[in-house]
């Protein structure tokens, strides 16, 4: 099982504001809060966002070495996933491949791929019909 993802981010307020709320939504809930970083948690696992002094750069890149993305499980179903690909714009978050939402995945993967402000992308994956 996982224990936990940390991502160092440029802008913690920013963090926030489009990791907090789509964390929440999934069903994660503040776990921890300090002046540079937060974390939320579902079960065991937790997730941080961290305003790192030893940063170098102001913007993750999904397409260099490193983290692609992160890929979660919508609870609910599939009406659930519309619901948060139509308010993530109002909280830092971008549709990738709208010409091929909610298939990009391929025919039988029904899927929303967001990026955020700060360049992180997000697989979010509705149960099975």
């Amino acid at each position: 099982m996982l224990h936990h993802v940390e991502l160092w981010v440029p802008d913690l307020g920013r963090a926030v504001g489009s990791w907090g709320w789509l964390l929440e939504r999934l069903g994660h809930e503040l776990h921890q809060d300090w002046p540079t970083g937060r974390s939320w948690r579902a079960g065991k696992t937790y997730v941080v966002v961290e305003e790192s002094p030893a940063l170098r750069g102001d913007r993750h890149d999904r397409l260099l070495p490193g983290l692609n993305h992160l890929a979660f499980h919508v609870p609910g179903d599939r009406g659930e996933l519309d619901a948060l690909v139509e308010e993530a714009p109002r909280h830092g978050w971008t549709l990738l491949f709208p010409d091929r939402h909610p298939h990009a995945g391929g025919p039988e993967h029904y899927a929303a791929y967001l990026e955020n402000t700060d360049g992180f992308e997000v697989e979010l994956v509705a149960p099975e019909a």
